[in-house]
């Protein structure tokens, strides 16, 4: 009887590691910067404020002449402490007031239960490769892949600031690895972090 080699799951995983700054090294030696994207309300916009959105928009889609990743993730409102606060304030005296805030709390739980109330968290990976995929890296080589992603960063940033995004750059070990762990395990909320 032939026994199968059994693999780990951190064999299976794309990355090496995550280095101080935030940025994973691949296995194959590339390296990845993550983004994290507060958008804005579009719904909320004037036509104009909508078409000045839209025109940015197309003007991010023509600078950013590389290969990104658009990552969304939905997590599930947890309401318990907005429930819990409602139930404190509800006076014995005022029973009409009780009554409402008692459908309120019903309401809202019938929402989230539906999954029509959850955040969303937008992300976008960019990725860069050394010059020559064989060669070892080094620290110059490294800086160099660094100095690339940092280029292509700003780019996305200022292109989709013009449209009133919020762009953050993740360049915290914990935080990525936070980041990385809330896609890998779907039931553990990023907010809770």
């Amino acid at each position: 009887m032939k026994l199968s080699k059994i693999n780990s799951v951190q064999n299976w995983l794309p990355f090496d590691k995550v280095l101080e700054n935030g940025i994973i090294k691949l296995k194959d030696n590339s390296y990845v910067k993550i983004i994290k994207i507060i958008p804005i309300n579009f719904n909320l916009k004037s036509n104009l404020e909508k078409e000045a959105i839209l025109n940015s928009y197309k003007i991010f889609l023509k600078t950013c002449n590389f290969d990104i990743q658009i990552l969304i993730q939905s997590n599930k409102e947890d309401l318990s402490k907005h429930i819990s606060k409602i139930k404190n304030q509800i006076k014995e005296e005022n029973k009409n007031l009780k009554l409402l805030s008692n459908k309120y709390i019903n309401f809202i739980q019938k929402i989230n239960k539906n999954k029509k109330s959850s955040s969303k968290n937008l992300y976008i990976l960019i990725k860069e490769f050394p010059e020559n995929k064989k060669q070892k890296i080094n620290e110059n080589s490294e800086k160099i892949i660094f100095d690339k992603l940092n280029d292509k960063y700003f780019s996305i940033k200022e292109c989709l600031s013009r449209c009133g995004n919020t762009v953050m750059d993740i360049s915290d070990k914990n935080l990525s690895e936070k980041i990385l762990y809330s896609f890998f395990n779907s039931r553990k909320n990023l907010l809770e972090n």
